[in-house]
């Protein structure tokens, strides 16, 4: 098909018509790239609602008291609700058999000093078992252990940019630091999927600070790590349980909202999914308009070519050409257009997702775009395939005129 004359009448006829054969490609070319991109768009959101997610475990409900709006069997309204160690005991019994854990979280802001160097740090008191809630990752020595709460060790664990604040290049695994009145020993270096905020904590045993702090057995967060097996409609349920037992055990109405919140993060994923995805359908639908677009752009431009040609399509017939060689010319340079456009839109797609990377995410959040290349191609190749189709209707419209027509045509 594609012999050496046919590459010769294709770049001969090309460069007659530069303009025409500019907004063929450019329409194929523009197709290919919305499309790409705008799926790629929707990808990097995808990214960025799973790394919302990754900072946390994500099957945890998270319960913090509150204040009572409602006055309830003889108790006033704004009534300080509490947790206390009794109550992480009561809630471990009765839900033992749905539960992986019960973590503890009390935190407060305090100074932090080691040597002559100072900061203010966010300093979370809590259980072993928030090292599993919060997906910390230990890059030096360990994490708080059981041990440390039933003996209630002055022992720390650093973010990241704590120990880079603080020792600099010094080992800090072993070292003490001041804080809370109280001189404690580094046993661990931590780093977080969360970014900075999260790695300029410190983790000290719950057990601990409430001895510190006058022997005061409050607890400011339970974060219950559920089931992984649950799903989402169980862990709903759950949720549902451990409202209905806390208010009755902290004589909370059962119509007051504000007594205790509880968050399931469950639930949260739950809904990014779902707005994901109508996301994804939304832009599927654009995407694919602007397709359909692009093919009915490449439809009339090859409409437009082929009237153009008529006179010289005339000719052809006259002094012998068939049919389907008159076909086989303009179909010949509509292919060869609508291909290198289509996989030069394709390949300043991918460059520029490329080229974007995370720079959208702080104010889009949109993190490193992207869309298969398998995707990419198929669809490259679905608008080549109807870029030659485009090509096709009108030419064999046109090998069916008669010599003596086209010669008329002006």
């Amino acid at each position: 098909m594609f012999n050496k004359d046919s590459w010769k009448e294709i770049f001969d006829t090309i460069q007659k018509n530069k303009l025409r054969t500019f907004l063929s490609g450019f329409t194929v070319a523009m197709g290919i790239l919305i499309f790409i991109i705008l799926f790629g768009l929707g990808n990097g959101l995808q990214n960025s609602f799973g790394k919302f997610f990754t900072d946390d475990k994500v099957n945890t409900i998270r319960l913090y008291p509150s204040s009572t709006t409602i006055p309830y069997r003889g108790y006033k309204s704004q009534r300080r609700i509490k947790f206390t160690n009794s109550d992480l005991k009561d809630f471990k019994e009765k839900f033992n058999s749905k539960i992986e854990d019960i973590v503890v979280r009390n935190s407060f802001y305090n100074q932090i000093k080691y040597k002559e160097k100072s900061n203010n740090y966010s300093v979370r008191a809590v259980s072993p078992g928030h090292q599993e809630a919060e997906l910390t990752i230990i890059m030096k020595g360990r994490y708080l252990n059981e041990g440390d709460i039933a003996n209630k060790k002055t022992h720390v664990v650093i973010g990241r940019l704590v120990a880079e604040d603080l020792f600099k290049d010094e080992d800090p695994i072993g070292k003490y630091i001041f804080g809370s009145g109280h001189s404690w020993k580094v046993i661990g270096v931590f780093q977080d999927e969360g970014g900075d905020r999260e790695e300029r904590n410190l983790y000290v045993p719950y057990s601990t600070m409430q001895k510190i702090q006058k022997n005061n057995d409050e607890i400011d967060q339970m974060i219950v790590i559920y089931d992984k097996n649950m799903s989402y409609d169980q862990s709903l349920i759950l949720e549902k349980e451990l409202e209905s037992y806390i208010k009755k055990k902290k004589f909370i109405s059962p119509e007051d909202n504000r007594g205790v919140y509880i968050s399931n993060t469950g639930e949260g994923q739950e809904n990014t999914r779902q707005f994901a995805s109508v996301l994804n359908i939304i832009i599927s639908f654009i995407g694919i308009g602007t397709l359909i677009a692009g093919i009915i752009g490449i439809s009339n431009i090859m409409v437009f070519v082929v009237k153009e040609r008529t006179k010289e399509i005339g000719i052809r017939k006259a002094i012998g050409a068939s049919p389907k060689s008159i076909i086989a010319m303009i179909l010949q340079e509509s292919i060869f257009i609508t291909i290198i456009s289509g996989y030069a839109g394709l390949f300043t797609a991918l460059l520029i997702l490329n080229l974007i990377g995370d720079s959208l995410m702080e104010k889009y959040f949109i993190s490193n775009p992207y869309i298969d290349t398998s995707d990419a191609v198929w669809a490259t190749i679905i608008l080549i395939f109807f870029g030659a189709l485009a090509g096709y209707l009108p030419a064999r419209k046109a090998a069916r005129i008669k010599p003596i027509i086209a010669l008329r045509d002006k």
